[in-house]
């Protein structure tokens, strides 16, 4: 019996062994623009932060747990479970631009992402907050109101901020898809260019 044991512990050592060690976790938690809408899973730009990342030693997981669609208020009510499935090192916050184009109100927008800054603080994860623009048509009322949410919240909170993930190339057709919202595959690198600035100095 005492050999069985034995041998017992040296294969769970073995399997421990065996598995990857990482550094931590980075949760993002996004839309349609971050969950890839129109590309290979394998092109969007979650996907090329981990393909990054790997070349860290240890290496960052990625989980990409973003949802086409989603508005702050979904991300909100789902983000409690995410935080204990996982248990991430950093939350990258990608929200907000279904609400926007929808005109749902900037307050209801707020709460809702301060909600989950407080939420993945409180799962001792680190916060990226990445900002979005609405388009001209919008008004320039709310969309000065909207891109200063972001920056609102940020200060506030003291956490990082991607202002806007499509600067740079938002004035360029070619390099969006036909519905003239979603970047192509070729955005994809500039896209994780303009996060990285800001999510390197929180993978430490």
């Amino acid at each position: 019996m005492r050999t069985v044991a034995l041998l017992r512990i040296l294969l769970a050592s073995l399997l421990l062994a065996a598995l990857p060690a990482f550094a931590g976790t980075v949760l993002v938690w996004g839309d349609s623009l971050s969950a890839g809408y129109g590309l290979r899973p394998s092109q969007a730009w979650p996907a090329l932060l981990e393909r990054r990342l790997q070349e860290s030693k240890p290496p960052y997981r990625v989980v990409n747990a973003s949802i086409s669609g989603e508005t702050t208020a979904g991300g909100r009510s789902r983000l409690p479970a995410a935080l204990q499935a996982h248990r991430p090192t950093v939350v990258v916050i990608e929200l907000g631009a279904n609400d926007g184009l929808r005109g749902l109100p900037i307050p209801a927008m707020n709460a809702n992402l301060q909600a989950m800054i407080d939420a993945s603080r409180q799962a001792g994860a680190r916060v990226l907050l990445v900002g979005m623009q609405m388009p001209p048509n919008y008004g320039p009322d709310y969309t000065a109101r909207f891109a200063k949410a972001y920056q609102d919240l940020a200060r506030t909170n003291k956490v990082r901020l991607v202002p806007f993930m499509m600067a740079g190339f938002a004035d360029q057709p070619a390099l969006f898809q036909q519905d003239g919202i979603h970047p192509t595959a070729e955005a994809q690198p500039r896209i994780l260019d303009t996060v990285w600035q800001e999510l390197k100095p929180l993978l430490r």
